[in-house]
């Protein structure tokens, strides 16, 4: 989603149909529960890795930093929890397989990851704890993801060759366009969720 998609959505929630801090609050969970979904459909596959590079980060971060710690995460726990429930909405499908897979360790690191971002970021941060609290959140993502790869290959150096090493650039851009949108709604939509 543009910087100019999210400004049209939070100008809708001030409206008068969407008073309500619990409906809004509920909106917003599950706009970026689907936010998540649709960054799995865009997947870019690696040659020899069985993990593909995806836009959901962006979601998990963006989730974190507009919605705050428990909302940003509730809206992650939905994603994982509908997917594991057969919802085709991970990269490669949907179903408990799938968090017992490759992808697995990223996947379950959602919730964790849109919570810190909030939490680090603070409702009341500048532009340097937003970069700290989305730098945390990837962080933790790769960490989560790279871990589990090493349970299923049992090879660490591995894992982190596999599960790491290819993300950083995307996700370095993911961060930066987490930050520009992020820096530019927080006001607003922290306010209003």
């Amino acid at each position: 989603m543009t910087a100019r998609t999210h400004t049209r959505i939070i100008d809708w929630a001030h409206s008068d149909l969407v008073r309500n801090r619990t409906a809004r609050r509920a909106i917003g969970v599950v706009a970026f529960a689907v936010a998540t979904a649709f960054g799995a459909r865009v997947a870019v596959p690696m040659p020899g890795n069985l993990v593909p590079i995806t836009l959901q980060v962006l979601a998990v971060l963006l989730a974190g930093a507009l919605l705050g710690p428990r909302l940003g995460a509730a809206s992650q726990l939905l994603y994982v929890a509908v997917g594991a429930m057969g919802a085709p909405i991970f990269a490669a499908g949907g179903g408990l397989a799938y968090l017992l897979g490759p992808t697995g360790g990223y996947l379950l690191a959602f919730p964790l990851a849109a919570y810190a971002v909030g939490a680090v970021s603070g409702r009341s941060g500048g532009v340097l704890r937003l970069l700290l609290g989305l730098v945390i959140g990837v962080a933790l993502i790769l960490v989560a993801g790279a871990s589990w790869l090493a349970v299923l290959t049992g090879d660490l150096e591995q894992a982190v060759r596999l599960g790491v090493l290819p993300f950083v650039a995307n996700d370095l851009v993911e961060i930066a366009l987490a930050l520009v949108i992020s820096f530019r709604l927080r006001p607003r939509a922290l306010q209003l969720f």
